[in-house]
């Protein structure tokens, strides 16, 4: 668990002892908790809030696998889809403003969380969040985190310490606002030390407040993207994405169903588009799930190979083809092993920390470490390995990231190119990615930040952070 403000004392740090799924004691407290439930809509959401954030932070469970249905164990199962997005709302705005909240709540508990139930730090978060970042009453939002303490027996003698703390935060609201700071509170001391070394500290500011903000949805579409724009209430970006403001759910969006565009973040969509592509081109996909570069790919008409070592995630990524109407040669492998006949152009989507990605994946921040780097660097450098030897003379190669540490980007291809002279830099020009120079490095390459594009308000801007490099194999 990484420490932020107000984990720093040891009852915070400690686990509690939880009572097993089955136990006498979990069923009655299951019981208690829905007969509480029926007479005050909203409580099993902050509940079930409470128990996923934990997962994450003490277990390092990722947020979207805490929401699949496949969730072992399911924290969302008695909820309906109202609740269950109300849910998701808060476990996904605490994380993106843990220190802050965390700073908040230490500040009130001189004492540190209670010995005999430091699980109350979980319905602490979730009730601060809600009061400060959420359009949530404050009364409701303190009245369900004080009758959730008291369901548990261990927990009910601090109901009054909860309520004092909350209505506290409550008060101070706009003082606590207004001193928190998105770099040294709302981002994880190691990677803010990291970003402050290597962008500096006005930019480290810059990506750390972009990260605070929810982002809106952008999308690819296959064809006619002016009409969707129009279709959807979409503003079409400078790379071609469409952004979309709607909150409505995405399966229920005009063209979901006929498969005419998917969901991609505007900077995922660059890398795939670097690519000399012609229709009956070869080309590789390396670690192709989710699968959003793979349909830019065989929406160009190549031969498509999309590989990834997950076959749960290619069966998804099948899915997604097939609502699309795309079609590419699906492989369960790990691709710095896959053996074929050399591609024209090969994609490698590596694996990384995804420090890029925080806007729409707050939970990274605190289930990855830094230890987390030195493996994932050195799969990054035999992939690119491979990568050159499944490709033809004169053929392509397009490495990226969604991280924005150099060890994953820039100086994965500076060791590359050191190492082999078989390869060299293709430049990217702006005109490439829609005339935004600002995200083109000194050496041609891609480099986005999240507090990259401008926008008419925080919600439509920004961009995830990505890198790209495209590369030639000498012929």
């Amino acid at each position: 668990m990484v420490e932020t403000p107000g984990s720093g004392n040891k009852a915070a740090r400690s686990k509690p002892k939880m009572q097993r799924p089955g136990s006498a004691g979990a069923l009655a407290a299951q019981a208690a908790l829905r007969l509480e439930a029926e007479r005050h809509p909203g409580l099993m959401a902050r509940t079930a809030a409470a128990a996923i954030l934990q997962d994450i932070i003490t277990k390092g469970h990722l947020l979207d696998e805490r929401f699949s249905p496949k969730a072992v164990p399911n924290r969302l199962q008695s909820l309906d889809a109202r609740d269950q997005s109300l849910t998701r709302s808060i476990v996904t705005a605490s994380l993106r403003r843990l220190g802050t909240v965390r700073g908040a709540i230490a500040t009130r508990l001189a004492q540190g969380l209670p010995r005999q139930a430091p699980e109350i730090e979980w319905t602490l978060i979730v009730a601060a969040t809600q009061i400060l970042f959420l359009e949530i009453p404050d009364h409701a939002a303190v009245d369900l985190a004080v009758r959730a303490v008291r369901l548990e027996k261990k927990s009910a003698p601090f109901a009054g310490l909860v309520n004092a703390t909350l209505r506290s935060i409550a008060r101070a609201r706009d003082a606590i606002l207004a001193e928190s700071d998105p770099l040294d509170q709302d981002v994880p001391a190691w990677l803010a030390a990291r970003w402050r070394k290597t962008y500096g500290e006005t930019t480290a500011h810059a990506i750390a407040a972009a990260i605070r903000e929810e982002p809106t949805l952008d999308i690819t579409v296959k064809s006619h993207a002016e009409e969707w724009a129009v279709r959807l209430g979409a503003r079409i970006l400078p790379t071609g994405s469409l952004r979309v403001g709607s909150h409505r759910p995405v399966t229920e969006l005009d063209g979901y169903a006929e498969g005419a565009w998917w969901v991609q973040d505007a900077a995922a969509a660059l890398p795939a588009s670097l690519l000399p592509l012609q229709p009956g081109m070869r080309v590789a996909d390396f670690c192709a799930a989710p699968g959003g570069k793979a349909a830019q790919l065989a929406a160009a008409g190549v031969q498509l190979t999309a590989i990834d070592r997950s076959a749960e995630r290619l069966r998804r990524l099948s899915a997604n083809l097939e609502r699309l109407g795309l079609t590419a040669e699906l492989v369960v492998a790990d691709a710095t092993s896959f053996k074929s006949a050399p591609f024209d152009a090969v994609l490698v989507d590596a694996p990384c920390l995804g420090t890029g990605t925080l806007r729409r994946h707050p939970d990274i921040a605190w289930t990855k470490k830094p230890g987390d780097l030195a493996a994932l660097t050195a799969l990054q450098s035999r992939l690119l390995d491979k990568a050159v030897e499944m490709t033809v003379p004169g053929g392509t190669i397009v490495y990226c990231t969604c991280s924005i540490e150099p060890e994953e980007g820039e100086n994965q291809i500076a060791a590359l190119l050191r190492r082999n002279p078989d390869v060299m830099r293709s430049p990217i020009a702006a005109s490439e990615i829609g005339g935004l120079g600002e995200l083109i490095n000194a050496q041609g390459e891609l480099r986005s930040l999240p507090s990259h594009l401008a926008g008419p308000e925080p919600r439509f801007a920004g961009i995830d952070g990505f890198f790209a490099a495209r590369l030639k194999r000498r012929g």
